[in-house]
């Protein structure tokens, strides 16, 4: 488990250095025009990790609190308050969510929505493999995606599924030796998986694969950067695939999508835009994405132009109608649930 909160720390860490955008994100032009008009509003809710800059986050301290938000951005409430938590992730039927926590040797933690309580929690399936799960959901609910390391034997490495029930039934989908597999999403129909593959020397790319390990193939594009560990969101409804990357290192993080089968790659529209070189003072820097239930908008990180900020934004799927979400000084990770039930 000690590996697995390192990872989630490290998605925090990795976010919150960044420099971004060179304006104020507050002044950002209201959604208008026919995309604005044609795309219904946005409902659900969304769960997202918070960090105290008081407690010296940039520093080097990763901490950070779940909360949970309303799509419109009304009811931000802390949702699990036991300690530090990363990576909150909802079930397909919006009454559970996995968040990395508790650092008590556990391969997953499920919390109720409802009250924020842990409602389950699963030991490592095999004492011999490190197994940090939780980074994905099958669309039936059935199973969690784990990240694993051999103790022993780094032929081992790779990613497992458990079953949800009881933890057991544990399956192995990848084999990387030495490196690490980090699960992104399953497709709709639970017959793929998107990850993030990386080696001793750095991040490799993103990948898909079938769930019996065969079909192995890289979808984000040779000469592009992966700029994070989001590994991959799928959408919904369709084949397309958003992760995140920069051109250069000189250049901001962006939000590109790209179909399942590794066609058609490009920025995500996003407008105004981000990804730009850090020497333009019209650049910024976006990243962290995650597609609502119904596949028509996405939600995502933008930071302030010193680094000083990060907040939530929403925008619709074909790019436009940006609205700001939270204020809250350092947000990241956010996952979008169904609209709450009464």
């Amino acid at each position: 488990m000690k590996r697995s909160w390192i990872t989630a720390a490290a998605m925090v860490l990795g976010s919150l250095s960044l420099v971004a955008c060179s304006e104020d994100p507050r002044n950002a032009p209201e959604p208008s025009g026919p995309a604005a008009t044609q795309v219904p509003e946005p409902d659900g809710r969304i769960v997202f990790v918070r960090a105290d800059p008081s407690a010296g986050v940039i520093a080097g301290d990763a901490d950070t609190y779940t909360y949970a938000v309303n799509a419109d951005g009304s009811d931000e409430q802390p949702l699990f308050s036991e300690g530090p938590s990363a990576g909150p992730r909802w079930s397909p039927g919006g009454d559970e969510i996995q968040v990395f926590c508790c650092d008590d040797g556990m391969a997953a933690h499920i919390v109720d929505p409802e009250t924020g309580v842990i409602r389950t929690s699963f030991p490592p399936p095999d004492p011999t493999l490190e197994t940090s799960c939780g980074g994905a959901w099958s669309p039936d609910g059935e199973r969690l995606a784990c990240e694993g390391f051999g103790v022993d034997d780094p032929r081992r490495n790779g990613i497992y599924t458990i079953r949800v029930s009881d933890g057991g039934a544990l399956t192995r989908i990848t084999a990387n030796n030495g490196g690490d597999d980090i699960p992104g999403d399953y497709s709709p129909e639970g017959d793929r998986l998107v990850f993030l593959r990386s080696t001793e020397g750095g991040k490799v790319g993103i990948f898909v694969t079938e769930l019996d390990g065969d079909d192995v193939h890289r979808i984000s594009p040779s000469g592009v950067i992966v700029a994070d560990t989001t590994a991959g969101r799928w959408s919904p409804i369709d084949d397309r695939i958003l992760f995140v990357a920069h051109d250069s290192p000189d250049h901001h993080k962006a939000i590109w999508v790209v179909n399942a089968d590794g066609s058609d790659p490009h920025r995500f529209p996003v407008d105004p835009g981000c990804g730009g070189p850090l020497s333009d003072p019209e650049s910024f820097g976006c990243y962290s994405p995650s597609w609502s239930p119904d596949g028509r908008w996405i939600v995502f990180v933008r930071s302030a132009p010193d680094g000083s900020e990060e907040s939530l934004w929403i925008v619709n799927a074909q790019g436009s109608g940006l609205v700001q979400l939270t204020d809250g000084g350092f947000d990241d990770q956010p996952d979008w649930g169904p609209e709450p039930t009464a």
